[in-house]
């Protein structure tokens, strides 16, 4: 039990002015808030690309959800069938598979935060300032893959090399245009790892002299 109160830390004396308790309130806002995010970003487009041609001159899109594409994806993998490219839908199955679950628990840890008064709040929040990394470079590391693995038997193998996409920003891949841009959902994660590292700071604030003074 005593292994456990060294983790969650002290609480809060109850003999605080309302003014002293403010203090305390700004993490557990903050964390808070970046638990709905989280959620509320699990509906809402991680990721975006348009691929520009002059025979589409709407262009093509791509919208990538934490667990799902959408768009003229059959229109795209149309296309890229002739240069060898795998369909769009096989990359990433496993993190689609365990996206939605994966950010909840993001979410709960991050509720779990508002609980631990000690040091180790860190180990709960962690998770969330990365994530909107990690989900960048893991695709990054599909687009390479897919980019660089082309089927050397395609009908149009020949005529182009192996590239990489750029995950963000604008590219050309032969005659094609493409421009990647986060979606709002990524927005939303991104500010929830802000909030997340704001909050830490002022965790630190608040409950580092109360841990100092129970030791």
């Amino acid at each position: 039990m005593s292994a456990i109160k060294k983790i969650i830390g002290p609480r809060v004396p109850e003999n605080m002015t309302a003014e002293d308790k403010k203090l305390f309130r700004v993490p557990t806002i903050l964390f808070g808030i970046a638990a709905i995010l989280l959620v509320i970003s699990i509906f809402l487009p991680y990721w975006e690309m348009e691929l520009q041609a002059p025979q589409y001159p709407k262009g093509l899109h791509i919208t990538a959800y934490a667990n799902r594409l959408t768009g003229d994806v059959a229109e795209i993998d149309g296309l890229n069938h002739y240069i060898g490219m795998s369909p769009l839908d096989e990359a990433a199955q496993f993190e689609k598979s365990v996206s939605v679950l994966a950010i909840a628990a993001l979410s709960l840890l991050i509720l779990a935060a508002i609980f631990v008064h000690t040091k180790w709040v860190v180990l709960l929040v962690l998770p969330t300032i990365l994530m909107p990394f990690l989900f960048l470079a893991d695709l990054q590391f599909w687009l390479w893959k897919f980019g660089t693995n082309l089927d050397p038997t395609a009908p149009l193998s020949s005529a182009i090399k192996p590239f990489v996409p750029s995950v963000l920003g604008s590219g050309l891949i032969a005659q094609f245009k493409t421009v990647a841009m986060p979606g709002t959902g990524l927005y939303l994660a991104i500010i929830a790892s802000v909030l997340s590292i704001v909050g830490l700071y002022f965790h630190r604030k608040a409950y580092k002299p109360l841990v100092d003074d129970s030791q």
